[in-house]
């Protein structure tokens, strides 16, 4: 006796293979539909875009200068190929090197300074549990970032003059005043303390947010294990915030050739240009001053690439042995 099995049936029994999963239907979104419904987010990156079309790309234009000659009233892209020689002018001048030298190590003391003391002061302030002393300290050393740099330097040189603030303390003492701002050896020491006192605070916000993301049962579990609030700090702490460190540290490699124009401009003079005399400002008296454009330009090529090899490097260095980088 034969049975038969009903269509429905023999479409249900099993077959040995897994049943495949509905698959979803895929909507491709044209930049016309994206336009269409973000429009509003899209037009505030115009301004942007263009700001930096305008005051980062198209000057770029103007390195070609490097290698023509130019003249005052003539094209903005120069007169004549010169090919090298604005570039070997400067690698044959001793003034250049010794203008290297000072930006190097101007820059590396910054480095060294200026760029671990704000993640030492989050520290201290995520360990505060008086939330009015907190609010105090974090807004007594933002406002030193909002002055205009002019009225930084105006202050300093008050400070460190013959009659200012500090030979006042040394009188007090017994010591002689000296004319800090006219000494080649106290120059660099004056930047880099200016340089702390402004930037040191508004450094710490980038860090505080990077705390505040950080799961509080990790210092849980870490308390329970015995661990005291240096080891939390070093263990759980340090850790949560390394992505933001190594991003920040990025970045300031990056700009490590390019240490403040303007500050350098107000607090130095001839008698310190042995130790005080940066690229920048260097740029500016041969460029600006002394009319020699092409020169400038040549210097201000190399000043850039110098920066982008930095900057690369520190990403691939930071990529391969951390695991965080910029991209």
């Amino acid at each position: 006796m034969t049975t038969q099995v009903s269509e429905p049936a023999a479409a249900a029994a099993p077959t040995g293979k897994p049943p495949k999963a509905p698959k979803t239907p895929r909507y491709k979104t044209t930049w016309r539909k994206a336009w269409k419904r973000d429009w509003q987010l899209y037009t505030l990156v115009i301004v942007p875009l263009l700001f930096f079309l305008v005051f980062r790309y198209a000057p770029m234009l103007g390195n070609v200068i490097a290698f023509r000659k130019f003249v005052p009233g003539g094209s903005i892209y120069g007169e004549t190929w010169v090919g090298l020689r604005y570039v070997k002018m400067f690698i044959n001048d001793p003034n250049f090197w010794e203008v290297f030298g000072n930006t190097m190590a101007l820059g590396a003391l910054s480095l060294f300074f200026v760029f671990p003391l704000p993640i030492v002061l989050a520290l201290l302030l995520n360990e505060v549990r008086s939330r009015y002393f907190k609010r105090f300290v974090q807004t007594v050393s933002y406002l030193p970032h909002f002055l205009s740099i002019v009225i930084v330097a105006g202050m300093v040189m008050q400070l460190v003059s013959v009659e200012g603030t500090v030979n006042q303390v040394v009188r007090a003492f017994g010591g002689e005043p000296t004319s800090f701002i006219q000494e080649p050896d106290w120059f660099r020491s004056i930047y880099v303390s200016s340089e702390i006192w402004q930037t040191v605070g508004w450094g710490t916000i980038l860090y505080l947010a990077a705390l505040t993301t950080i799961d509080s049962q990790l210092y849980e579990a870490a308390r329970i294990d015995g661990a005291s609030r240096w080891q939390q700090t070093w263990h759980v702490t340090l850790p949560g915030i390394r992505p933001t460190m190594i991003v920040l540290l990025i970045l300031n490699i990056g700009t490590f050739m390019a240490v403040g124009f303007e500050k350098v401009l107000l607090l130095y003079n001839p008698l310190t240009y042995p130790t005080a005399d940066v690229i920048s400002t260097y740029l500016y008296r041969v460029g600006l001053v002394s009319n020699n454009f092409s020169y400038a330009a040549a210097i201000g090529l190399f000043e850039s690439i110098i920066g982008l090899t930095l900057i690369l490097s520190a990403n691939a260095i930071s990529r391969r042995t951390v695991g965080t980088s910029l991209w």
